[in-house]
């Protein structure tokens, strides 16, 4: 686990190596750019502060060289319009004609550095290192702050401490505000829907519809006029102008579930609206223009029904722009119990009945079971245990002998040993103390446990 931290730690500093340098002088630009390639920095020289400009945003992981005195645009006004695009890009300046006056107003107005020419390699090399770091830190608290906030807002929330769920969130919340389509692919059960959910109410679109349709459940006939939108007298039964979903959806999202049920006519209509972003009624010629998020989601392998003719691959590659692939349950087995538990909460709310904690007997038969319906299957085994009570529901879920574990013995006794000090730790509110008398083990015993599984007090206080 060490080892991983670490080498995920080199390859975010490896992330944070890119150097713009502008200057109107070529051998200055290049001898900067020779300098700072001998030192595996990533080099991109300008002479151009306008095609400069349009290669940055809030997210772009460098720094920026400048000259002072240049043509068109110079130092300082191209600082302002950095800054403009993200007040906390460092940007270091240079000049052949500086003075002290000259500096110290760059660095009120927001220089990372001032350096005079002719300049010395370590001193540029050290300011650069310093200027990469600062910018890392930045973007990182950034980051940091904005999972911090989709955490705590209000909306959908996507539960798990597995690798692959913990990947699948980041991709999400890289993506939540980008003007750019999605695909979900998942089996049935993992949770498209909230995740097309999370990617909504979390985003620059929370406060406009978010319209779901699922594109298997609606007659071929009226799919189109769904989609669309219709006017009066489009077609026989067409009283009365019907808006679309994608209408509807405008300024939103739209998530179409099923996308591969999509009938072949329809989908070469669908790719004209994704490309053009603009809709046009059943019996109208007026285009409505769209600003819209688009998010299909899929249960099968989309390609291969290309392959087969039976999707269009004009539509496959337009909607595959960004991919968010959801692990099936069974791929994220210590999840099972923090799901299980989350579920039934909810159910014991609902219903007004007791929580009643789990048998180690069923807490196995939780992790052993092979979940074919995902998260859905455990949600519906929660409500029937909160319910019916944990003999019933657990008979109704049954067992197959083909089912087995996919744990090892030493992997089980680990698993439930982790299981059952968390669960402690959260039933004593995250006290060490009340965690210690509950399991009869010694302080020192409960710390080098919970190293041992990662297990942090802080998340479980209330």
């Amino acid at each position: 686990m060490k080892n991983k931290l670490l080498d995920n730690q080199n390859n975010h500093n490896n992330d944070f190596n890119t150097v713009y340098v502008i200057d109107d002088d070529i051998h200055i630009c290049t001898a900067i750019e020779q300098m700072l390639e001998l030192q595996n920095f990533n080099v991109q020289t300008f002479n151009d502060a306008t095609v400069l400009l349009s290669k940055i945003d809030k997210q772009w992981p460098g720094i920026i060289i400048s000259d002072i005195n240049m043509p068109n645009m110079d130092g300082h006004q191209l600082m302002t319009e950095v800054h403009n695009i993200d007040n906390h890009l460092p940007i270091i300046l240079l000049t052949g004609f500086g003075d002290i006056s000259m500096a110290v107003n760059a660095m009120r107005k927001g220089a990372y550095d001032f350096i005079e020419k002719p300049f010395n390699n370590e001193h540029l090399l050290d300011t650069v290192k310093r200027a990469l770091d600062k910018r890392a830190l930045v973007l990182e608290n950034r980051h940091l702050k904005k999972e911090l906030e989709t955490h705590s807002s209000p909306g959908p929330r996507i539960l798990g401490n597995a690798p692959s769920i913990v990947y699948m969130r980041n991709m999400l919340n890289q993506v939540m505000d980008a003007p750019a389509d999605v695909m979900i692919d998942g089996e049935t059960g993992t949770g498209k829907e909230l995740v097309a959910r999370y990617l909504h109410d979390h985003s620059i679109r929370k406060d406009k519809n978010f319209v779901a349709l699922n594109c298997g459940a609606i007659p071929e006939n009226i799919i189109e006029s769904e989609l669309f939108g219709a006017e009066s007298g489009a077609y026989t039964g067409a009283d009365k102008r019907r808006i679309g979903k994608f209408e509807y959806a405008n300024g939103g999202t739209i998530f179409l579930d099923e996308i591969e049920s999509t009938p072949m006519l329809l989908q070469v209509k669908l790719l004209r609206v994704l490309e053009e972003r603009k809709v046009v009624r059943l019996g109208s010629n007026i285009s409505i223009d769209l600003d819209i998020r688009i998010i299909a989601a899929t249960k099968v392998d989309l390609l291969a029904l290309c392959d087969q003719g039976i999707f269009r691959h004009d539509l496959y590659y337009r909607l595959n722009l960004v991919t968010i692939e959801i692990p099936p349950l069974r791929n994220r087995i210590e999840d099972i119990p923090l799901l299980f538990l989350h579920f039934s909460r909810v159910a014991s709310a609902r219903y007004h009945r007791e929580l009643i904690p789990l048998t180690q007997e069923h807490k196995a038969r939780l992790i052993s079971h092979q979940w074919p319906g995902n998260v859905r299957e455990l949600r519906n085994l929660a409500e029937r245990y909160v319910l019916l009570g944990a003999v019933a529901a657990f008979n109704q879920q049954g067992a197959t002998e083909e089912e087995k574990s996919t744990m090892s013995l030493p992997e089980r006794v680990e698993f439930f040993e982790s299981s059952l000090i968390e669960e402690a730790l959260t039933n004593n509110n995250g006290s060490i103390k009340g965690t210690m008398n509950e399991l009869m083990l010694a302080r020192k015993t409960l710390y080098d446990k919970m190293k041992k599984y990662d297990l942090v007090r802080e998340k479980f206080l209330s």
